[in-house]
């Protein structure tokens, strides 16, 4: 046996004619219908806080290459990915300089000291956003939000979440409004018709699969309805209000976050689901799928220890002490 060690990449190892640029190049794509609506919605200042964070993050992601004297990676295009993603979960009130810390957070933070991408063990735009949550908390919910205005200026009235209200919409928001996004929300959560489309973009182009969207959606549905004993309709409310959709599909299906199993992916779904309906329903908090992604992305690395798949060939004792492959 030679003495040669061999230095093998993070985890997981996939034989296939797709790269990290083309895949990160179909997210992009697949962001821009939730960007157009934002932009359709609330403004053209949605369009320059997706910009700032996008430049932000790219340069950061420079700077910190070039000062450690690693590989430049920014050609990539994940940083580009995670300053889109970051803008999309502000409210279109957020002043540029909380796009910038955000981006900082996510990339030097979140992503390089970790070892740069595919070795973070926490999504990067969510770290961002948790951390803008802490720290300036009423610039980034309540009175941060406002109402659609369609291409108006951002001087509309302010205005809470539907989640603020609660699963029965006393506010007279009807079930079209949520679905087609004339709803205060941040940027790119509020237009389900924009995240489906890129949901299925992503499926077509096998960039993920339905089985994590999914599953988060229906049990946080589920698990909303068996909480706070509501009507029929409550579980379709809960799956279209705030950002579980644009978490589900753009956030929880990120590679290096999500378990590599199936059985894996189905309890961190799950997790997702019942997080964000527990502090929904009991924490006193309207929107709870940040923390909820962000804790089960802690949880990742322990669900790939302990749930393995068969290996091809390995060899299995009977009962009895016959061995068969």
């Amino acid at each position: 046996m030679s003495d040669l060690n061999f230095n093998v990449s993070t985890a997981p190892h996939v034989r296939t004619h797709e790269s990290t640029t083309s895949i990160m190049r179909h997210v992009l794509i697949a962001l821009c219908p939730a960007l157009l609506a934002g932009v359709y919605f609330f403004g053209f200042r949605s369009l320059i806080l997706a910009a700032i964070c996008v430049v932000s993050c790219v340069v950061f992601e420079f700077l910190y290459q070039k000062l450690m004297k690693r590989p430049v990676t920014v050609g990539d295009l994940s940083a580009a990915v995670t300053g889109l993603l970051l803008a999309l979960t502000l409210p279109v009130t957020a002043p540029w300089w909380m796009c910038v810390i955000g981006s900082s957070v996510a990339i030097l933070l979140a992503k390089q000291l970790f070892g740069g991408i595919g070795d973070n063990f926490l999504n990067p735009a969510l770290t961002a956003r948790a951390v803008l949550l802490a720290s300036w908390p009423a610039r980034m919910s309540g009175a941060a939000f406002v109402s659609p205005n369609f291409l108006g200026s951002v001087d509309s009235v302010s205005s809470a979440t539907p989640l603020a209200y609660g699963a029965k919409l006393a506010d007279g928001t009807s079930m079209l409004d949520l679905f087609i996004g004339k709803i205060p929300g941040t940027i790119g959560e509020v237009c389900k018709i924009a995240i489906l489309l890129g949901f299925v973009y992503l499926l077509v182009t096998h960039v993920i699969s339905w089985h994590v969207p999914v599953i988060i959606v229906l049990s946080t549905g589920l698990f909303t309805w068996l909480f706070s004993g509501g009507g029929i309709d409550t579980p379709l409310v809960a799956m279209l209000q705030g950002g579980i959709l644009f978490g589900a599909v753009f956030m929880a299906t990120d590679y290096s976050t999500c378990p590599m199993t199936a059985p894996g992916q189905v309890i961190f779904a799950l997790g997702i689901g019942l997080l964000t309906a527990v502090i929904r329903c009991f924490a006193g908090y309207p929107e709870g799928v940040t923390y909820a992604i962000l804790f089960m992305n802690i949880v990742t690395p322990l669900l790939d220890k302990y749930i393995k798949p068969r290996i091809y060939g390995e060899v299995k004792e009977k009962k009895g002490g016959e061995k068969v492959a």
